[in-house]
């Protein structure tokens, strides 16, 4: 019962803070949030009422499927968005911005955090450094997604920014990967070229022929249906299955192998529009029966925010140090790269400060990072901290660029009851 009704308020928290948020020109996403930040352990869920909302981090974590299939179907929508048509057309600028300004920043913020460990050594372990580097690579396709929905944007800077996003990410994990092996070869003394190099490059060609595998199977069973409402229980039962297959781990010849669901999930996606003539169609109902659901992912994130680490000076300031210098090395390494490829000046103009959210792929390396022990504890909080932060301003800085482009009516979202 306690279960039914935390969903319940959450959904419904979500909804009546998102009529607030569209007075105030904010997007839904800030406004689910901010209803998970109110429902959870530091505020209402303090109570310690249960099903009134979240009651602890504990109880937040319990609802980690939820978040695990949201961030499924989330990926498996923007995989769609890989189109061999319109890769022809921006399949070139996407990749070169991509990789470039996740490289950029990694680069960036390393140098910046470094420079800061030599100024306190002692609260500052230069491991911590060099793994941030890699963990400001990663952007939040959830957060940027779920914009674009709500205001229908459409033109040339949108159509490079969630290819943009969903490469940014793969990015991420190779430089993660590397960047986790050199801290851990700086702490014992020794470097394993299998995890620094072989695994992160074999997480991504698996993950990528996993999704290819799947998506093709997709392809070929929704093919025997005809009815929508069959087609779309297909669709939800291949993402699930995905998802859940992408959890596996095994063991190679002393390589561990892993997935990322993110990826894996992005293929399927990919696959599945280049190959089902009606995917679009398709897509469209199952935007509609996944809204619950990403209003729950969102309310869920917002409660996981641990308002304690404001306590600790320190990692405040450590976080600001990051968060300033990983918004300059997005704007300027996205800005860069689209003049080398000679983009459309309005991508070049706006592009990077669409990249600012942060969210579930950095959470997801913090925790990788927590294997280092306090070096670990470090990362993750300052992690954190900047998540916060991003997921709750970044909603709206990607909307007044995708605004300021022109690719969003000023009306926003137009109501089904004005239609």
């Amino acid at each position: 019962m306690e279960i039914l009704l935390t969903l319940s308020v959450a959904i419904f928290a979500g909804l009546m803070l998102s009529r607030v948020a569209k007075k105030l020109k904010l997007p839904a996403v800030t406004a689910y949030l901010v209803a998970g930040v109110l429902i959870g352990p530091f505020v209402l869920g303090a109570l310690g009422i249960e099903g009134l909302g979240f009651t602890s981090h504990e109880n937040v974590k319990s609802f980690g499927l939820l978040s695990d299939i949201a961030l499924g179907f989330i990926a498996f929508a923007i995989g769609n968005e890989f189109r061999l048509a319109q890769l022809k057309k921006i399949g070139k600028q996407a990749t070169v911005i991509g990789v470039f300004q996740a490289v950029f920043t990694t680069i960036l913020v390393d140098a910046v955090l470094i420079g800061l460990h030599f100024i306190i050594p002692d609260k500052f372990p230069i491991e911590a450094a060099v793994v941030l580097g890699a963990v400001a690579a990663a952007t939040a396709p959830a957060a940027t997604l779920m914009v674009v929905r709500q205001y229908k944007a459409k033109g040339p800077v949108t159509d490079v920014l969630l290819p943009v996003v969903a490469l940014d990410d793969a990015v991420g994990l190779v430089l993660f990967a590397i960047s986790f092996g050199v801290a851990k070869a700086i702490s014992s003394g020794t470097v394993d070229m299998l995890s620094v190099i072989v695994e992160p490059i074999a997480e991504v060609v698996m993950s990528l022929l996993l999704g290819f595998v799947m998506g093709a199977i997709f392809t070929f069973c929704e093919r025997f249906f005809h009815s929508r409402s069959k087609r779309l229980a297909m669709s939800v039962a291949f993402v699930l299955a995905t998802v859940g297959l992408s959890k596996i781990k095994f063991e190679i010849g002393g390589v561990h192998i892993a997935f990322s669901s993110l990826l894996v999930c992005m293929m399927l996606g990919t696959v599945f529009c280049n190959m089902c003539d009606f995917s679009e169609n398709l897509m469209d109902r199952l935007d509609r029966w996944t809204a619950p659901l990403f209003i729950l992912f969102f309310v869920i994130s917002g409660a996981e925010f641990e308002l304690s680490i404001f306590k600790d000076i320190t990692i405040v300031i450590i976080g600001l140090v990051y968060i300033l210098s990983r918004c300059v090395g997005k704007y300027f390494g996205a800005r860069i790269s689209s003049q080398m490829v000679k983009c459309d000046p309005n991508i070049i103009k706006y592009l990077g400060i669409t990249l600012f959210p942060q969210a579930g792929v950095a959470l997801g390396m913090a925790i990788k990072a927590e294997e280092l022990g306090d070096v670990g504890i470090v990362v993750a909080n300052i992690t954190l901290f900047a998540v916060l932060i991003y997921e709750l301003v970044g909603p709206a800085l990607t909307k007044m660029s995708l605004l300021k482009a022109g690719e969003i009516n000023p009306e926003g979202a137009v109501s089904e009851r004005k239609k």
